[in-house]
């Protein structure tokens, strides 16, 4: 039997992973700007409509994605440390997929637009985030068994 240490025999934070991570953050503070700086315009792009209300406040649902996006990147240079950033920016995102339902969706009509941020921009996001976070939390528990 050969004495090294088998490949993948224990959880292991990637540079793959944190690159995730990263993506993660930089898209969501990207996107959660559009929504804070042009609201209104973004929700008139969203809705396919021009006549929409223009008086919906979107300034802290995109204040929400910032912090949210912030904590995800800051998370990407020490993710094992820092669980508890990716814990609370996937708890952001969390946020901000519920208020886009219960706020927004009411207002709006449901077409391709409105599905892409949606599946894309939330859920989709939100799994990957899911996942760092579980990865993260076995490395964790992992390097907890380990002897001082």
């Amino acid at each position: 039997m050969n004495n090294t240490i088998e490949e993948n025999s224990f959880p292991i934070f990637t540079m793959a992973n944190r690159g995730i991570l990263l993506l993660c953050g930089i898209y969501t503070i990207a996107w959660a700007g559009l929504f804070k700086w042009f609201g209104p315009a973004l929700f008139s792009w969203l809705a396919m409509q021009s006549d929409l209300d223009t008086m919906m406040t979107t300034g802290w649902y995109g204040t929400i994605g910032i912090i949210s996006g912030v904590l995800l990147f800051l998370s990407a240079f020490y993710p094992v440390s820092w669980i508890y950033l990716i814990a609370i920016g996937l708890t952001g995102k969390l946020i901000s997929i519920i208020s886009f339902l219960l706020v927004y969706m009411p207002n709006l009509e449901w077409n391709k637009r409105i599905g892409f941020h949606l599946i894309f921009n939330e859920t989709l996001f939100f799994i990957l985030i899911a996942a760092m976070l579980w990865k993260s939390w076995e490395v964790k528990k992992y390097l907890a068994t380990l002897p001082d």
